[in-house]
């Protein structure tokens, strides 16, 4: 008998419909197959035969769900990828508001469904996001250089069916490639793939750096507005996350540009055509950071915490790389480093402390016991950074 499935940390809410949105692979379909009950309908548009039965005849998706209701008034209606087809959410939204029915419902692009103007529900269901494996629901198995080099997704990490070396190379290249045919292309995000994918790879190379939209556009052969629109791209369809820079300094000039990390060190790698036998210093150094912030992203979304991420750079390249707000106000620094601390890992932290001499500052490491490095600055690791510290904030 194999190991209990892994347990995810999002949890639907009891009595409100939802939608669920992240990127592929990322566990969503397993999710819900797992939560489904005998009073359940299942509709799945990732199936060709029931995606071209409802695109044939769009009020079979009405008739299905009410007739399904009629038997079972408890059940629930749980729709997969409903990306596919954005204009069932008009019938979904209808069906919550006439027949009080609820619906657990998935997807992969928002941005398909704004262009598809699509109903996105706005105060008829919560809307909610999976992302891939956190180190708590990894548990015990969980081993960091493993994650930095194969990332989190769940396919990777499934205690029943483990994958060897080539099995997870092979299928995070294919994730990479596929990605690109079904996400992207088959959905009309963009006309010409070759300028997309140069891009692709020139964004996982700089993940976590401070976007040159001009800089990238040249080695595209690309208007600066295609390379904005890209990264727009990658934002709905949740393959990487924006996180903007925080402004408010009266003595200093500060970088305007974002940044962007990839949502997964391993499909990073694939991406960049990382070996996937060791990582460089530097490839290193920007994954550990990588890892950190989708680690805090992921976990502020989960527990609910009312913070946001940001980051602070001068002109000069004094910068803290992750920054947590509450509303506009800084309630952490964090500096993230991947080797050995030194004195000189504080100056940004101090630096920006100069502005703002109440927020506590961080150099996350890791590994190893929090520790005292000056007045309002402390040493951590990872891991006790986002089970301890993070839910206190």
């Amino acid at each position: 008998m194999g190991k209990e499935i892994l347990k995810r940390q999002i949890q639907l809410p009891e009595r409100r419909s939802c939608l669920i949105l992240g990127p592929r692979q990322t566990g969503k379909s397993t999710w819900i197959r797992n939560l489904l009950r005998s009073q359940d309908l299942m509709i799945n548009l990732l199936s060709q035969t029931e995606y071209l039965s409802y695109i044939r005849e769009p009020g079979c998706f009405r008739e299905e769900v009410l007739s399904h209701h009629r038997r079972h008034p408890k059940g629930t209606i749980f729709v997969d990828e409903v990306q596919k087809i954005p204009q069932l959410l008009d019938e979904v939204h209808d069906l919550i508001e006439s027949h009080d029915i609820k619906f657990v419902l998935t997807g992969s692009s928002a941005r398909k469904l704004k262009r598809g103007g699509a109903n996105l529900l706005a105060g008829r269901a919560v809307s909610m996001q999976l992302f891939p494996l956190t180190s708590q629901e990894i548990d015990s198995d969980f081993q960091l250089e493993r994650a930095l080099l194969w990332g989190s997704l769940p396919i990777l990490w499934n205690p029943n069916k483990p994958l060897d070396k080539t099995e997870s190379k092979q299928f995070l290249r294919s994730y990479a490639e596929t990605y690109l045919k079904e996400e992207i292309l088959q959905e009309g995000l963009i006309r010409q793939a070759g300028p997309f994918v140069h891009f692709l790879e020139i964004a996982a190379e700089n993940d976590g750096q401070i976007v040159n939209y001009s800089s990238i556009a040249r080695e595209c052969g690309v208007s600066v507005k295609t390379v904005q629109q890209y990264y727009e791209i990658l934002e709905d369809t949740f393959l990487a996350y924006r996180i903007d820079s925080y402004q408010r300094s009266a003595r200093r000039r500060l970088i305007t540009h974002p940044k962007y990390y990839f949502f997964d060190t391993g499909v990073t790698n694939a991406i960049h055509h990382s070996g996937f036998t060791t990582l460089s210093a530097t490839d290193r150094g920007r994954r550990f950071e990588q890892w950190v912030a989708t680690q805090i992203i992921a976990n502020i979304r989960y527990l609910e915490i009312d913070l946001k991420v940001a980051f602070w750079r001068t002109h000069t390249g004094v910068e803290v790389d992750l920054l947590l707000l509450r509303g506009s106000t800084p309630v952490a620094a964090l500096e993230c480093k991947s080797s050995t601390l030194s004195s000189r890992d504080r100056s940004g932290i101090l630096a920006f402390q100069e502005d703002f001499p109440n927020v506590p500052g961080f150099l996350i490491v890791p590994q190893g016991r929090q520790r005292d490095l000056s007045k309002n600055i402390q040493g951590i690791g990872w891991q006790s950074f986002v089970d301890e510290i993070l839910p206190k904030l």
